[in-house]
């Protein structure tokens, strides 16, 4: 495998992992404040990965 597969196979992860946090934390916002802040913080770890990805492979790769 190819470095560039790799890395279009895991910019494709973050971005699965990133919706899926960012849908936890919208679903808990009226239950449970604390879990949904969390999911938040880690979408947006997981959101700065990507962007950090964006300068290595662009968009065209996809």
């Amino acid at each position: 495998m190819q470095n560039s597969e790799r890395l279009i196979r895991k910019r494709f992860k973050l971005r699965q992992q990133y919706l899926r946090l960012i849908e936890d934390a919208y679903n808990l916002r009226e239950t449970d404040h604390a879990l949904s802040d969390f999911s938040e913080f880690k979408a947006t770890k997981v959101l700065n990965q990507l962007n950090k990805l964006k300068f290595i492979i662009d968009d065209t790769n996809i």
